[in-house]
């Protein structure tokens, strides 16, 4: 039994995107986790580039008080 190999492409390179804005919100919910978390590249799918970008726009959003520290 042969394993399908699919080429795991990242979220935000199909997308078009050039930068991850932290006051886009909507987009950014989608990598944290249940408790709160940033989810890490495996189980999100993106890029290293994309993977800091989005880290380092969930971690601003949060200083300014656009998404929670923990989930409540």
């Amino acid at each position: 039994m042969v394993a399908d190999k699919r080429i795991k492409r990242c979220n935000i390179c199909n997308r078009g995107l050039l930068v991850v804005d932290y006051k886009n919100t909507h987009l950014l919910k989608k990598f944290i986790a249940v408790n709160g978390k940033i989810l890490p590249r495996r189980s999100s799918g993106l890029c290293a580039k994309h993977q800091i970008m989005v880290s380092n726009a969930i971690k601003k959003a949060r200083i300014m008080a656009l998404l929670p520290y923990v989930k409540e």
